[in-house]
Parts: structure tokens; C-alpha cells; sequence
């Protein structure tokens, strides 16, 4: 993968402000990553520094292995689910051009 375009993933995830999420998508368009699967990969194997909590999937739901952590960690920011579904449209990232 091209280093450069990573960091620019990283950059853009950590950047991501308490009290708000963004989807992989979200954060691939911003990166210039040509899928959000990439962006998965990514916090996979290099994430656990980055608020990687923050990072939904389209329809608002965390990972399903990740499910019960990211959502008490997006609760202790004050972003609240309905179920296991994070209403984007409530809480999602809109960040300056």
C-alpha cells in the first residue's frame, strides 16, 4: 500500500472529533482511498492509537466483533445508538472544506 495515502487515512481518522463519527466511507473519500474496505484494513492492523471507535459502517452499526466496546466508547462521548445503530444523520462528522 502506498505510505503516503495511509497516513493520509490515519490523518483523517484522527481527526474525526469527539462526539461525532464518520463512516469508512466517509473517511475513504476524504483520504483518497479508493475503497472503504481499505479503510477497515487499515485500523485493523495500524488503529489502536487513532480513535478508531469513531468509524461506522454505512448504516451507522459498529464492526459485529467490535460491537459492545465501540458503542461504550462512543456513549462515554455522548453519542448515543438506538439498538446497535448510531443515527448518522444526528451524529456524523461534517468536517470543513
Amino acid at each position: 500500500m502506498d505510505e503516503e495515502l495511509h497516513e493520509r487515512v490515519r490523518e483523517v481518522i484522527a481527526s474525526v472529533p469527539a462526539g461525532t463519527v464518520a463512516t469508512y466511507g466517509d473517511v475513504a473519500a476524504l483520504a483518497g482511498a479508493p475503497s472503504p474496505r481499505m479503510i477497515g484494513r487499515i485500523l485493523s492492523e495500524d488503529g489502536h492509537d487513532l480513535p478508531w471507535h469513531r468509524i461506522l459502517r454505512a448504516n451507522g452499526t459498529p464492526a459485529p466483533h467490535l460491537v459492545h466496546r465501540q458503542l461504550e466508547l462512543l456513549r462515554a462521548e455522548g453519542v448515543l445508538a438506538r439498538g446497535q445503530k448510531v443515527d448518522l444523520r444526528t451524529y456524523r462528522w461534517h468536517p470543513e472544506p
